[in-house]
């Protein structure tokens, strides 16, 4: 039994190992930290085009550079010698930092389409009671883009300067559709295009839209009521165990280094962070309910 736990052995048998499994894994692996890293840039450029901002490639590319593989390394560092634990929460650190650009991009993206999506009870109103006075909706649509703010006005613009350089009323409205996936919005965008097709009453449809809107805007403002407590305990509840310790870790570094510096310590860690993970995301989904 000595004999086949020999070093002289078991290196190489490791080394095959370590060298099998590079060569079988290598592409999905490769392939899976592209997009994990700069595979975000793509989607993140993306979002910034569609809400009408300048995009500059090389500034992204930096910028996710540095909030990843260059915060991990200061992280790296900030545990040396400790290098399991510095590698551990260091490759932590990297894999969110790939992920907080595209999140932070995401959720500005988000507010911005229910932004759009507040303003249309307003945008709506305006645009039935011009057609009502004998304009066409194009007409409406400037009225809309005169009085109401951002990002309503800007939309409606992009609408009319496509339709001004020749793409068609109804490509437009597809455009600003794909823009703002919402369906408050798809229903705008459809009511239109099937009215200029087969007629009707375009000024009733929209009032029926904003009514429409205000009662799913009710539902939804209801809900989130209901289900706030659930949400902050359950970012409480993930939070508390971050919390003491580094509580401890300022108190008393000597009770906490063993959770660091020790197997058992490492494996309990691991554990924790996995069942915090998956107790964040189970209450996540809990307490999220669509309209």
């Amino acid at each position: 039994m000595s004999f086949l736990f020999n070093e002289w052995i078991m290196i190489p048998l490791f080394g095959i190992c370590v060298f099998t499994v590079v060569i079988l894994w290598a592409d999905k692996a490769i392939a899976w930290l592209h997009k994990r890293s700069l595979g975000q840039r793509d989607e993140v450029m993306r979002l910034l085009r569609v809400m009408g901002m300048e995009v500059d490639e090389r500034k992204i590319t930096i910028l996710i550079l540095l909030m990843s593989f260059g915060i991990g390394a200061l992280v790296f560092l900030a545990f040396w010698p400790s290098v399991l634990v510095g590698f551990f929460i260091g490759a932590s650190v990297t894999i969110a930092g790939w992920q907080l650009p595209l999140f932070a991009v995401r959720m500005i993206y988000e507010q911005r389409c229910n932004k759009f999506t507040d303003q249309m009870v307003d945008g709506l109103t305006i645009m039935a009671n011009g057609i009502k006075a004998g304009s066409n909706p194009q007409e409406s649509m400037k009225r809309v883009v005169e009085i109401m703010g951002n990002p309503m006005s800007q939309e409606f613009a992009q609408v009319l300067y496509q339709m001004q350089v020749g793409d068609s009323f109804e490509s437009a409205l597809n455009d600003l559709g794909t823009r703002i996936p919402r369906p408050d919005v798809q229903m705008f965008v459809t009511s239109i295009n099937i009215l200029k097709e087969t007629g009707g009453n375009l000024a009733e449809t929209f009032q029926t839209i904003v009514i429409v809107i205000r009662e799913r805007q009710k539902v939804e403002k209801k809900i989130q009521a209901m289900t706030a407590q659930g949400m902050m305990q359950g970012i409480i509840v993930t939070m508390i165990p971050f919390i003491l310790m580094g509580v401890f870790m300022l108190i008393d570094p000597g009770f906490i280094k063993p959770m660091f510096s020790t197997t058992l310590g490492l494996v309990l860690l691991f554990v924790m962070l996995g069942l915090q993970i998956i107790g964040g995301v189970v209450i996540k989904k809990l307490v999220t309910i669509k309209v």
